[in-house]
């Protein structure tokens, strides 16, 4: 569940209620006389709408996934500098769908439920030598232990065993093979293709093996969420796009705890506070400042109800936003425009990541980045405010 430091608080618990005010300032008797039909219909509309967005962002984030498995195959079958950068822009690629899903965690969905995935996904901040050699110790890792059997039933059981920073698996244990560690101030990890070859470093047939099994066990849990979003079938959307009101009030939790939670605190304001690039979300490809965008797009993705998808076509849904500004049109409009300001500000982020966050507080790169953590925040307030316009006064949202 990427870091396990993260709370739950009660935002808006009682937001409205002492003064008896519903939506957008009308008494309760008021707002619930008010196109109460209507409103639940455009709620049953919001959750059918998301839940297809749903469907298709994980269906690119596979597809893209099985792409870079192939790319993969095509390395450890024949390890070169050339089929070696081909499999990285593959696995850049794929990150870059995956990273607009975070969007639909945080509310007990499918992807981090009791029995979901999500840890064995994009859990994080890694200890490499738990998978493989490091600087220093030529021998560490599973892959050197000749005793540990490489099966995606033995990787899921090592998974966060002993540690939470113990990763085997998911995008960050497949970004760690491919890069290595990143030990330069100026560019991401430098593993060698060598690492794979045969005779020119110890164990590269268990290295090449455990590439393989790692990413066909991401590709099996990305098909399990994927599956679980389809639609016509007895399985999660169905039940989400019959659940009306109950399932908008998840889609925002999913929101604003991505916003404030994850996105603003873990991921920016942790690593300003350490200045340590452990805890930079993709430090071994230096590919973090995309990571911030995937997010924050991801978010205004959902709240606008569009998506770009992968074929460069556009799915176009029933909106948060549509719904919203139905009784707040203001607030609305203010919530969509401090959306697009989050993800400018996260494009503006420069690489590598963990150069932006070292220096003082006046340092460009760190001003950069509170300004994306600033917008973030803002943004997480707005989306509660937004909540409680359409007449929902109870979120649970994960805090820093």
């Amino acid at each position: 569940m990427t870091r396990q430091v993260a709370r739950r608080v009660v935002l808006g618990g009682l937001l409205g209620v002492g003064l008896g005010l519903g939506p957008a300032g009308m008494t309760a008797a008021q707002a619930q006389s008010a196109s109460s039909s209507q409103t639940a219909t455009s709620a049953k509309a919001v959750a059918s709408g998301y839940a297809e967005l749903v469907f298709a962002t994980y269906g690119d984030t596979l597809a893209g996934a099985r792409d870079m498995q192939a790319a993969l195959l095509a390395f450890t079958a024949a390890p070169s500098p050339t089929t070696l950068e081909a499999a990285r822009k593959r696995w850049l690629a794929a990150r870059e769908f995956y990273g607009q899903t975070e969007a639909f965690r945080f509310y007990g969905g499918p992807i981090d439920d009791d029995q979901g995935p999500e840890g064995q996904i994009n859990a994080w901040p890694m200890d490499e030598s738990y998978v493989d050699y490091v600087e220093g110790k030529p021998n560490a890792g599973l892959i050197n232990n000749p005793k540990f059997q490489i099966t995606k039933a033995n990787l899921a059981k090592q998974n966060e065993r002993g540690g939470e920073e113990n990763i085997a698996t998911g995008w960050h244990a497949i970004e760690f093979l491919l890069w290595g560690q990143d030990l330069s101030e100026t560019g991401p990890g430098e593993r060698s293709f060598e690492d794979y070859v045969d005779g020119k470093r110890a164990n590269a047939d268990r290295r090449r093996t455990y590439l393989k099994v790692v990413t066909e066990l991401l590709i099996d849990d990305l098909e399990q969420v994927t599956r679980a979003w389809a639609p016509a079938q007895k399985n999660y959307r169905a039940r989400f796009e019959a659940g009306g009101m109950e399932s908008v009030r998840k889609i925002i939790v999913g929101l604003g705890s991505l916003s404030r939670g994850e996105l603003a605190g873990e991921r920016m304001e942790v690593a300003l506070n350490s200045q340590d690039q452990e805890d930079e979300h993709s430090c071994f490809s230096d590919n973090t400042h995309r990571d911030m965008v995937a997010n924050a797009t991801g978010i205004q993705n959902v709240w606008l109800g569009q998506y770009k998808r992968r074929d460069g076509s556009t799915l176009q849904v029933a909106s948060l936003a549509d719904l919203v500004g139905v009784r707040n049109a203001e607030l609305a409009s203010k919530t969509s425009a401090q959306l697009a300001r989050t993800v400018a500000a996260t494009e503006a982020i420069q690489a590598p990541f963990d150069r932006e966050i070292i220096g003082g507080a006046q340092a460009p790169g760190r001003l950069r980045i509170q300004a994306a953590v600033d917008s973030a925040t803002e943004q997480s307030k707005l989306l509660v405010q937004a909540a409680h316009a359409i007449g929902i006064t109870r979120l649970t949202l994960v805090q820093p």
